[in-house]
């Protein structure tokens, strides 16, 4: 394999299989450092059965999924409670919405095929497509992860008589002050060459740490000049874009893996423009 991450640092900021991605990133030569910008604290199991347990005995109209980790929680509270068959069932008869590949993976291996799935892993084009449907009466079961994002708000808030019961498996949980500094740092004195961002939190919970210490100019001219920012995917590149932030890499595939594909070749092409030299006259 190319070592087009030879003598680059590239930092990952997310919380789930940082190992994952630090291979992928020596297996090309780089070097990986984690910097967690976003912990998620599982909910109390006891909090995530009743909701399961509720689910399984009363049914809903519409079951939402907005992540495979969500998912996840909910069927190994099923197993748990040895109800799974009946939460397969309630699955079967109810209109199911997901967001994200993996979300989507989970429920065709159960047998469900989701009336709607976001095609580019958005909650934005979810709630899209969720639009098209009438939800007067409904009663709706949502999965949430870490909050309850702005599109599902107004989403919910447009459709009064919509009845629903939020479900949320995991909270966000905001990154330790000593990471931040530390991290913080280590961008300002440009020790890294590349920060991966796989959530829009971990952007904010960056850059409202950057305000509070008065250096968030500085942080925005170190991405559009010296560290490039790569995101997972949309979303994550649209919170970098809020923040001013234009030297982005975002993979089409939104999977990790490809996002240090995109850092890799970025790296690679800009070697290859150092090596030609400036264009002849």
């Amino acid at each position: 394999m190319a070592k087009e991450l030879e003598g680059k640092t590239i930092v990952i900021t997310g919380s789930k299989i940082p190992e994952d991605m630090a291979e992928v990133i020596e297996r090309r030569g780089g070097t990986a450092l984690v910097r967690s910008l976003q912990g998620l604290m599982p909910a109390d199991p006891a909090e995530i059965d009743k909701d399961v347990r509720q689910l399984t005995e009363q049914g809903a109209d519409w079951i939402i999924f907005t992540t495979g980790i969500g998912y996840e929680a909910i069927y190994k509270s099923a197993e748990r409670q040895g109800i799974v068959p009946l939460l397969e069932e309630r699955l079967q008869k109810a209109k199911v919405a997901c967001r994200g590949y993996r979300t989507n993976a989970y429920l065709k291996k159960s047998g469900v095929h989701p009336v709607v799935s976001a095609d580019d892993g958005t909650i934005a084009n979810m709630v899209d497509k969720l639009s098209a449907f009438d939800f007067k009466g409904c009663q709706v079961w949502l999965q949430l992860h870490g909050e309850l994002t702005s599109q599902l708000h107004d989403f919910i808030s447009s459709e009064p008589e919509m009845n629903v019961q939020a479900v949320l498996p995991y909270r966000y949980q905001a990154p330790d002050r000593d990471t931040l500094a530390q991290l913080m740092d280590e961008l300002l004195q440009h020790q890294v060459d590349a920060v991966s961002f796989t959530t829009q939190v971990q952007v904010k919970y960056l850059f409202d740490y950057a305000r509070e210490q008065g250096q968030e100019e500085d942080l925005r001219n170190t991405f559009n000049h010296q560290v490039l920012a790569a995101a997972v995917g949309k979303v994550t590149a649209d919170a970098l874009r809020d923040e001013n932030i234009t030297r982005i890499v975002v993979p089409e595939l939104e999977r990790m893996g490809a996002m240090i594909v995109e850092i890799a070749r970025f790296f690679e092409e800009g070697s290859a423009q150092e090596e030609s030299g400036p264009p002849t006259l």
